[in-house]
């Protein structure tokens, strides 16, 4: 970073105090302490005003001038939170004390590190997980994620670039790490850079760092691959240097594969706008709706499950049970929801805890948040049925923390904690003993100004205090005449004068003393309670997790008796869904349910129908309820038995990505392309206008053949909808086809669906109708019923064209490829007719 500016004399000692610190940390923006005020100078300062819209000034001494833009430090965290969601990385430097050393400064020193992924201050985080990214390459992609705001780190080895971005969709990074070598690769980076903050970061994948940063972890898994390897000693390093070495909660990493959950790839999160609305109303998602969670660590579990929906059926029903225990017994519920509300963030708390930044108010928030498991276990205990039972007996007694806590600090403690104001009387006897000068000293002067006003006949004498003069006798100008000679002036203002004298001075010295030593005496006390505790976060972060699935798990039953959901079964082969919604559609609209029968006989369903009809609704209704079911949710039915999926597919809606040079229905090939190549017979597909992209024939044909090829080939359960009426014939050559339609009537005042879902194809199009509903100008639409007449007649002439045609010609004389090119020049014969 260079200091511009105007002038030819050297730089004043403060700037060069700055520059050395940004050359320490040139990846970040340092804020520099000047008083009240963050700073920043030179070209830092021109970027901080253009990014947070801050006031330029300038910083001037004799001979240089440079620009200058700040804040004060109570509104610091406010504009850290703009930049951090800019990808901004800052540097906190503190002032150390107000005493200038020799050089007439005071010093400053770097005491915060804050990046997206490694925020830690409550203040700038949101209740959701925060996770750090990293990712190497070696033996396919190594991705490693972490929360230094829980101490939650794990990894996992991929194989592909496209499962690299679903897994990075899933969690939903803040900041990613790229090694270097993927940094260099345009084509990922350009890719890559579309969907998620990059930050380069080539030393910390450099060998030795990741092994020296790996020796550090203790109990790191032996036996990964290198590229996972290369990502997790990266991610911990650069999570290390942020948080200067502090790092005891993150001691356990997890490797799991995405393969043991469900797989619901980036196009399918986004399609059934599980986590994100496409419209942008965050209201309007999946989680929003089952989000009736008490506590932050109830929500980040939440999302964590509908991340990774399960494939074992028992764990699945374990946390079915749990959810119906709470549906049938609506006062436990409604209990255990009250009493969760009152926790507080124990995952969070455990981590402040185990880094000693933990404070006062943090350890009141733990004995308050303790003090309620009492309730809550007797609760599970008494009413509760066996489902719940494992709950209840891990819960573990944390009375003794509790009390120690309640013994030990005031209830409504000061922020900071080297203050005073924190323990209370009775824990230390030291502290007491120091408390009990100051006690005596104030009664002292309490006493003085009693005899004082006796003594001289001032009836409104009073002694008080300030920071400059300490203890001072105060009195009206009407009295001067009666003020002793023992009395010392040392501030006189309009109407009074203020006065100090030898044995007051001396008592206010012994209480100033009394004073400093106590707020010492309680800092320590503090930090020793705070060492005392740290010996149990990991108990604390435990009982945070079970916390967090009884949460889970009554938050699922609070919607589920809310929105009268039933309990789905499993079957191997078949899907029976009676009277099925859509669980978030119907919360803002009238919602006409709908029922749903696939077995391995009829596993393909081609679904037509008019636009706004409700197919698209009714594919993704489908899927999200096979979703909800494999997270151990009650679903949106009356009834439901499915199998258990292992991926969920979809090709839903209309987009392009014109920076990536892909048009609409380049993107929409791309997607059906990876569904071709990677659905199974455990796979729910759903395709919705596939080949619409394109010219009619082309598209149809590509329908036609990816229908084939999914019945055929995959076997996977299958829900296509269509307006290629001619796709309704596929139930003549396909075994496990059948046709289903959403009706819709033209009536006397235009079209009306019915949005119910009916056996058998839909009768035409009703694109006309639509149109007309839309609000088309009445002229457009009557040539485009004229236009349409003719068409369709064309249509049907060609039709005889080929019929007669090929009722003259014996096929089999010819070879299939002769067929082909006979058929298509007749097509063209046809229509030029």
């Amino acid at each position: 970073m260079k200091i511009k500016g105007e002038g030819k004399g050297p730089l004043p000692p403060l700037l060069i105090q700055y520059l050395e610190l940004c050359e320490k940390y040139p990846d970040y923006l340092v804020l520099f302490q000047v008083g009240d005020f963050y700073e920043c100078f030179g070209e830092d300062a021109e970027k901080l005003a253009r990014l947070l819209g801050l006031i330029l000034t300038h910083k001037s001494s004799k001979d240089f001038v440079t620009p200058m833009a700040g804040m004060p430090l109570r509104a610091a965290d406010k504009h850290i939170e703009k930049l951090l969601k800019m990808g901004i990385r800052v540097a906190v430097a503190d002032q150390i004390g107000n005493i200038a050393g020799a050089d007439g400064l005071v010093k400053r020193e770097i005491k915060q590190l804050i990046t997206p992924g490694t925020v830690t201050d409550e203040n700038l985080l949101k209740a959701d997980a925060n996770y750090l990214a990293a990712i190497a390459t070696g033996d396919g992609y190594g991705l490693a994620l972490l929360d230094i705001s829980t101490g939650e780190f794990r990894g996992t080895q991929l194989f592909s670039q496209n499962s690299l971005f679903d897994e990075l969709m899933r969690y939903n990074p803040s900041e990613v790490l790229l090694s270097v070598e993927l940094y260099k690769q345009e084509a990922f980076k350009g890719v890559f850079n579309k969907r998620f903050p990059i930050m380069l970061s080539s030393e910390k994948f450099d060998d030795e760092i990741v092994e020296q940063s790996l020796e550090r972890f203790n109990n790191f898994p032996k036996g990964l691959k290198t590229a996972l390897r290369r990502a997790a000693g990266a991610v911990y390093a650069y999570a290390l240097e942020t948080q200067q070495g502090n790092l005891p909660h993150v001691n356990r990493f997890v490797h799991y594969n995405p393969s043991a959950y469900m797989q619901l790839d980036e196009v399918t999160i986004s399609t059934l706008e599980i986590f994100d609305s496409t419209l942008g109303n965050i209201e309007q998602t999946v989680f929003n709706v089952l989000d009736q969670t008490r506590t932050a660590p109830g929500r980040r579990l939440l999302k964590s499950w509908l991340r990774h929906p399960l494939l074992d059926k028992s764990l699945i029903e374990l946390r079915q049970n749990a959810v119906e225990a709470f549906v049938h017994d609506t006062i436990l519920r409604q209990d255990i929801r009250k009493s969760l509300y009152k926790m507080y963030d124990l995952e969070r708390l455990s981590s402040r805890i185990s880094t000693k930044r933990a404070s006062a108010r943090d350890l009141v928030a733990l004995a308050r948040s303790l003090k309620l498991l009492p309730e809550i276990k007797n609760e599970l205990s008494v009413r509760s049925e066996a489902a719940l039972s494992s709950l209840d007996e891990r819960l573990n007694n944390f009375e003794d923390i509790q009390l120690r806590i309640q013994a030990a600090v005031f209830e409504n403690p000061p922020l900071k904690i080297t203050e005073g104001d924190i323990i209370q009387d009775g824990f230390d006897q030291e502290l007491d003993i120091l408390r009990k000068k100051v006690e005596q000293g104030r009664n002292w002067i309490a006493e003085l100004e009693l005899k004082e006003r006796q003594k001289t006949g001032i009836p409104n004498l009073k002694i008080g205090f300030n920071g400059v003069f300490g203890y001072y006798l105060e009195t009206s100008r009407t009295y001067y005449d009666k003020i002793p000679d023992s009395y010392r002036t040392i501030q006189t203002l309009k109407d009074r004068q203020r006065y100090t004298r030898a044995d007051l001075r001396e008592k206010e010295r012994e209480i100033l003393r009394a004073e400093d030593a106590s707020k010492k005496r309680e800092y320590i006390v503090f930090n020793n309670l705070r060492n005392e505790l740290q010996e149990h976060a990991e108990k604390i972060r435990e009982l945070a997790a079970i916390l967090a699935e009884l949460d889970c798990i009554s938050s699922l039953a609070e919607v589920a008796a809310k929105n009268q959901y039933c309990r789905p079964k499993f079957s191997t082969d078949n899907i029976e869904l009676a009277s099925a919604r859509h669980a978030v559609v119907e919360q803002y609209h009238d919602f006409i349910a709908n029922d749903l029968t696939m077995s391995q006989s009829e596993r393909f369903i081609v679904l037509t129908g008019p636009n706004m009809s409700g197919k698209s609704t009714y594919l993704r209704q489908t899927a999200l309820i096979a979703v909800l079911a494999q997270i151990g949710s009650f679903v949106p039915a009356q009834t439901a038995q499915l199998p258990i999926f292992s991926h969920i597919f979809t090709r839903i809606g209309a987009s392009d990505d014109i920076a990536g040079g892909r048009s609409t229905f380049m993107v929409e090939m791309n997607e059906l392309a990876r569904i071709l190549k990677n659905a199974n017979q455990t796979s729910l597909v759903l395709l919705d206008e596939v080949g619409r992209g394109t010219g009619t024939n082309d598209g149809l044909a590509i329908a036609w053949a990816a229908s084939e090829y999914l019945h055929n080939n995959l076997k996977a359960f299958s829900l296509f909808a269509t307006h290629y009426f001619e796709l309704s014939q596929l139930v003549n050559s396909l075994a496990s086809a059948r046709n289903y339609h959403v009706a819709a009537q033209e009536e006397e005042n235009g079209l009306v669906f019915y949005h119910q879902v009916l056996e058998g194809a839909a009768s035409k199009s009703y694109g006309l109708e639509v149109s007309k509903l839309a609000g088309l100008p009445e002229e457009v639409l009557k040539r485009a019923k004229a236009i349409f007449a003719s068409l369709e007649q064309k249509q049907n002439n060609s039709s005889d064209i080929i019929v007669d045609e090929l009722l003259n010609l014996d096929l089999s004389q010819i070879s299939p490829l002769e067929a082909l090119n006979f058929l298509h020049q007749l097509q063209n014969k046809a229509y030029s007719k």
